[in-house]
């Protein structure tokens, strides 16, 4: 069953570095939620699932500081987030965006050292610390080997590897990922995943938005369901994931049985299964 509280935020705690409290959003006069409050625990891999045009990823974004809300506030660490300076905001929030313009001509390299923007200043300039931070990002997304390439060149999996690199050279306790799978065939989208996953283990909160719900209930420590501009349920993924949920937010006949490999939720369609009926 779905635990009702969880629908409406009433189950989050004061350990939320980053909120969005009563939010009204939307683009060129066009409402997409209304009154929306989400809570990110902190220290959780939260994913963000719904169907098409939901509002998942204009949450995300406002999360980001990319879309104001035209009512209420986030707030991050307990504070307005379109009232701190961006660089500040930078240093505590990372993002991988859903879709990404690279400059012409840059390398893959120079657009991962962008990451280390918000460490910069008059009094700190380029270090050691950098250097190491990017190579890192490069090698843990396996684009060290395209340092010199211009990003323009790249396959689409290949840029959104390097747009990953880059958020992750950026080294900030809060990283959000707009569908940061797009692109990748399904080998490159498990790397990708458990690279998350093991930025998560050693403290990183992620907040991501998927459109694949067994990735989803396998990686989420906190999953959020939302549909039509609202939050349906939220809560583990060994709690809430149930036929009743999925049918309720996507619209999809399934059954829900035990992954094999992890346990976690699996949503298997009943849809063009035959004997299935019923």
């Amino acid at each position: 069953m779905v635990n009702p509280s969880a629908s409406n935020g009433a189950d989050m705690t004061a350990s939320t570095p980053l909120l969005a409290q009563d939010v009204t959003l939307g683009y060129d006069r066009r409402t997409v939620a209304t009154n929306l409050t989400v809570g990110i625990p902190d220290g959780s891999f939260t994913v963000i699932v719904g169907p098409n045009a939901c509002g998942k990823s204009t949450l995300l974004r406002s999360l980001a500081r990319l879309l104001k809300p035209e009512a209420g506030a986030v707030l991050l660490d307990g504070k307005d987030l379109r009232s701190q300076a961006p660089k500040e905001v930078a240093r505590r929030v990372g993002l991988l965006p859903q879709t990404a313009t690279a400059p012409e001509g840059i390398t893959v390299v120079d657009l991962v050292r962008r990451g280390r923007y918000p460490h910069q200043s008059l009094l700190k300039r380029w270090s050691a610390d950098d250097t190491h931070a990017v190579e890192t990002a490069m090698e843990r997304t396996n684009v060290a080997s395209l340092a010199d390439v211009p990003v323009d060149e790249l396959s689409g999996g290949q840029r959104q590897r390097v747009w990953a690199a880059m958020a992750l050279a950026q080294e900030t306790p809060l990283l959000l990922l707009d569908e940061p799978t797009t692109y990748l065939d399904v080998a490159h989208q498990i790397d990708l995943l458990d690279l998350f996953a093991d930025l998560h283990r050693q403290g990183s909160t992620i907040v991501a938005v998927l459109h694949d719900l067994n990735h989803a209930a396998r990686y989420a420590t906190h999953l959020i369901a939302m549909r039509d501009g609202e939050v349906i349920a939220q809560g583990p993924p060994m709690e809430i994931v149930t036929a009743e949920l999925v049918e309720r937010v996507f619209g999809l006949p399934c059954v829900v049985i035990d992954d094999p490999v992890t346990g976690t939720p699996l949503v298997v369609p009943r849809s063009g299964a035959p004997g299935l009926e019923g």
